[in-house]
């Protein structure tokens, strides 16, 4: 090289330098890259995707030849600052050139390169799989070669140089990408699409009409009451009953009833005909089960039953789907339930029949789930007997007052949340 003038040396050196960037930000680039979007990618036919996803089939290749381009060049680098540093300073060129260069390839070669790859993997990885993708074709037998022998060492250690074949996430990993996914996803389908994956966690029972609270007709009273009380329901389907909720019967759709009405066939025994039969759903059937049996089995209500064949209560299909969704009626203006009214005070009246996870969703507290599933199961459990109305306590911190009870349960209680510890 001493023919070599001092100029041409320094272009070859930033050449060199140039091209080990290259090399160091291709290789942060590739590995940075979001895998399941640049699948997507792919999968809409975007070109350098899909060149760059080949690349990616055998990442052990493709470390290779990153690694033999970075070397190869860095050496040469080497090799040519210290030419050019022995030519300009004499005998200390050595020295200078190996801390010199040092420095430069730290800092415009490795560090900057790789940190702007890391931060626009795609922006580096797309156009770079031009250029290595031909050098893959060219420098194959020096990289199969390499691989070779690091694979063999890899097997002697009995380690896979092919890696764990099972790439699929877990649900909680997919939770963590959906809540991480910022403006990408907007923040209500987020919470949807978390709902969804929560699914399993929740059980029939916990979003369950209790028995005392299902809606039902007893078939054995007067014609007249029947009627008014079909007239007056809130719903839809309506159970009816012979004697006890236990003995029931079946449902009776409206719009059955009024088709009777407007055939003026409306009497006990036409009703009875109309029942639709019972669908009965074993407790502790998790949420994502029972939605996939509604759907098999074409039904939309069903009854929830305990292991000895009685009814604990009542499950619709509309309450699974407000689990993911919301509750319909509040999805646009969100307030708060019937069940809990807030006061002026900041504290809030609940009904004992509150569900204890509808209150730690709707006003962000940490009530105990794995117990009681209602505010006056939680209360009884804690004192360990019913008590009279009118008392104080301070339950798992809450400080609550207890303000009525009836028929052995509490009905209304007064939270005071500024109190919380």
């Amino acid at each position: 090289m001493d023919d070599i003038s001092t100029g041409t040396l320094s272009g070859i050196l930033l050449a060199l330098l140039f091209l080990s960037a290259f090399f160091s930000s291709s290789e942060t680039g590739m590995m940075s890259l979001n895998r399941y979007r640049l699948r997507h990618l792919a999968q809409n036919n975007n070109k350098s995707a899909q060149r760059v996803e080949k690349l990616l089939a055998r990442p052990d290749r493709l470390i290779g030849l990153i690694l033999i381009g970075n070397n190869l060049v860095n050496i040469m680098a080497s090799a040519v600052a210290t030419l050019l540093a022995i030519r300009l300073f004499g005998d200390v060129g050595v020295a200078i050139a190996t801390i010199g260069l040092t420095i430069i390839v730290l800092i415009f070669s490795e560090v900057t390169p790789k940190t702007l790859a890391a931060l626009y993997p795609e922006r580096v990885a797309f156009p770079a799989s031009f250029i290595l993708k031909p050098l893959m074709w060219i420098l194959y037998p020096a990289v199969w070669t390499i691989n070779a022998i690091s694979n063999g060492l890899l097997i002697l250690f009995r380690i896979n140089p092919q890696g764990p074949e099972d790439n699929a996430i877990s649900s909680e990993e997919l939770r963590s990408i959906v809540n991480e996914a910022g403006a990408l996803i907007p923040r209500r389908h987020q919470d949807m699409l978390v709902s969804i994956l929560d699914l399993e966690k929740v059980t029939v029972d916990d979003i369950m009409v209790p028995r005392n609270e299902i809606y039902g007709i007893d078939v054995t009273q007067d014609w007249k009451t029947i009627s008014r009380r079909l007239m007056q329901s809130p719903h839809t389907k309506v159970l009816l009953y012979r004697d006890n909720i236990d003995d029931a019967l079946g449902f009776i759709h409206a719009r059955d009833a009024l088709r009777l009405l407007a055939k003026e066939e409306f009497s006990k025994t036409n009703l009875m005909r109309a029942l639709r039969e019972l669908y009965y759903i074993p407790e502790a059937t998790p949420l994502n089960v029972q939605l996939v049996k509604f759907q098999r089995n074409k039904e939309r209500i069903g009854l929830i039953v305990d292991e000895y064949g009685d009814i604990q209560g009542l499950v619709t299909l509309d309450d699974i789907l407000e689990e993911i969704v919301g509750d319909f009626t509040t999805t646009i203006s969100p307030t708060l339930s019937d069940e809990i009214k807030p006061l002026d005070d900041g504290s809030y009246l609940i009904e004992g029949s509150a569900s204890i996870r509808d209150i730690n969703k709707e006003l962000g507290w940490k009530l105990p789930c794995d117990g009681p599933r209602s505010l006056n199961g939680l209360i009884l459990e804690y004192l360990e007997e019913i008590p009279e109305a009118n008392i104080g306590l301070r339950l798992l911190g809450y400080p609550l007052e207890i303000l009525e009870v009836e028929n052995n349960m509490i009905k209304l209680v007064r939270v005071l949340p500024h109190y919380f510890k």
